[in-house]
């Protein structure tokens, strides 16, 4: 249980009768009050003094509760946000979530003291755990392991994954309409198994469909089943997934990939959660939460024509985004730790191989194109090939050596002396060099120069003006 006797909570809000009750619960629970009655007070607030944690109105005056949130990010500061709304709505509370709030709650939440003293003490839980896990080893302490492992295959603990936790425990506890994006390996569907799992109906079905592993002209049976003798080879009657998944989830994974025909008849379950087996007349009704995924831009397949706008609102109700593994590098020692915990070979008895620091360095540089799906293969194969009970660098496929060696050669004159450098003066000698080869290489025509480097053409004449290079050219630039 945490304590807050000493510490401070902010109330951001302008309605007196909500602060003062909520002033009241707060002191209750052994918190010292600060209140704003405007975003511009909010900011002084937490810039003068140490904040535990913040209730804030969404349409606060001056600077409104997103505002903040996104100010409160930008200092990297930890404490949690709980943004506070008159006019909930479920689009504001997960936009809200996906800013980083740690909570959203209706103004009317004032009015069950135990639900806002809930809020605060998980709220201050979380944010002490936060600080203490390590990123860089993986500790067998208990409750790390529990952190870790809240999301069972979902791991890490950097900020994007702990945003991404809350909002599926968030949208878990209603029948909503859930769009998963991420590029390909991010773990699509792990977060849905997650929101299924943290549902009402999980000890219901959780049924997935790849809608782009399946023929086309097979999908609309996949999805609703069909009568026998529906079409050649129907021997016998079938039940589709929908039906399967009666009272459960269904997971529509690459749903980017469904043909016009067919994204009409979802539209209609969608509306009305009734359809008809292929060549049947009877119309079967079931109780089935939609989940869906896709690696593409949806919105542009819209626009492009190849999917239906009705269709794309009504399963982009709550869209939750999965970062890329490039985004959260963080996490990649513990992911690391993970799989070769988990696929420790038979033959050793499960004892799980140690890892170089080395390979932990190239593994950050690395780009990770096929996000986690990739790292996991990696993880496998090392398992496998490596000799002895140490991964090391030279175990790892080539493109990371290439990589390895590139990184070496970037600047191979870039060495420096015993006696030291004057840093400035060598970066202005460098800088000088390579704009004189650039305008040397395009005949002094500054355009192509500054493209060459990398620079707009005014911020190259001025690094010119800077450098006391000529600005005279023979050229019509």
């Amino acid at each position: 249980m945490v304590t807050q006797q000493g510490q401070t909570a902010l109330i951001a809000c302008q309605y007196d009768d909500f602060t003062e009750r909520l002033k009241a619960i707060l002191s209750q629970e052994g918190f010292k009050i600060e209140i704003a009655k405007n975003g511009y007070e909010a900011v002084r607030i937490i810039n003068r003094q140490q904040i535990h944690i913040a209730f804030i109105e969404d349409t606060l005056k001056g600077k409104n509760g997103m505002e903040i949130l996104d100010y409160h990010h930008s200092l990297g500061l930890s404490f949690p946000v709980i943004i506070v709304a008159r006019e909930p709505s479920v689009e504001k509370a997960v936009k809200a979530m996906q800013q980083g709030a740690y909570n959203y709650l209706a103004y009317d939440a004032i009015d069950i003291p135990d639900s806002i003293i809930k809020a605060v003490k998980d709220g201050c839980y979380c944010s002490e755990k936060a600080i203490s896990i390590s990123l860089p080893e993986v500790s067998e302490d208990s409750q790390q392991q529990e952190e870790i492992q809240f999301f069972e295959e979902l791991v890490g603990t950097s900020a994007p994954m702990k945003r991404l936790y809350r909002l599926i425990d968030r949208v878990a506890q209603s029948d909503v309409t859930v769009l998963i994006t991420g590029e390909s390996g991010t773990g699509k569907e792990l977060v849905a198994h997650s929101i299924h799992r943290r549902s009402n109906r999980r000890n219901k079905p959780f049924v997935p469909v790849n809608c782009g592993a399946i023929p086309e002209e097979l999908l609309e049976s996949e999805f609703f089943g069909h009568e026998k003798g529906a079409f050649s080879g129907a021997i016998r009657t079938k039940i589709g997934r929908f039906e399967l998944a009666n009272g459960g989830t269904i997971f529509l994974d690459e749903i980017g990939e469904m043909k016009l025909p067919l994204q009409v008849k979802l539209l209609r379950f969608l509306q009305e959660h009734k359809f008809e087996r292929v060549g049947g007349l009877k119309t079967i009704e079931v109780d089935v939460r939609v989940i869906a995924a896709t690696n593409k831009d949806l919105w542009k397949a819209v626009q492009e024509g190849i999917f239906r706008e009705d269709l794309f609102y009504r399963i982009n109700v709550v869209p939750i985004h999965i970062p890329p593994l490039r985004e959260r590098k963080e996490d990649i020692q513990l992911l690391v730790d993970h799989f070769l915990t988990r696929y420790a070979s038979s033959e050793d008895g499960g004892q799980k191989k140690i890892i170089s620091p080395e390979v932990i360095e190239c593994f950050m540089e690395y780009p990770w194109p096929g996000n986690v799906r990739e790292l996991e293969n990696i993880i496998k194969r090392l398992i496998i090939l490596s000799d002895g009970d140490k991964i090391t660098v030279d175990d790892l496929p080539e493109r990371f050596q290439q990589k390895k060696e590139k990184s070496q050669d970037v600047f191979p004159f870039a060495k420096l002396p015993e006696e030291g450098i004057d840093l400035k003066q060598t970066l202005e000698e460098l800088e000088r060099l390579f704009i004189q080869q650039a305008l040397e290489r395009t005949g002094g025509v500054k355009n192509q120069a500054a493209k060459l480097l990398g620079l707009n053409r005014t911020t190259l004449i001025e690094k010119m003006k800077k450098l006391g290079l000529s600005l005279s050219t023979k050229s019509k630039d």
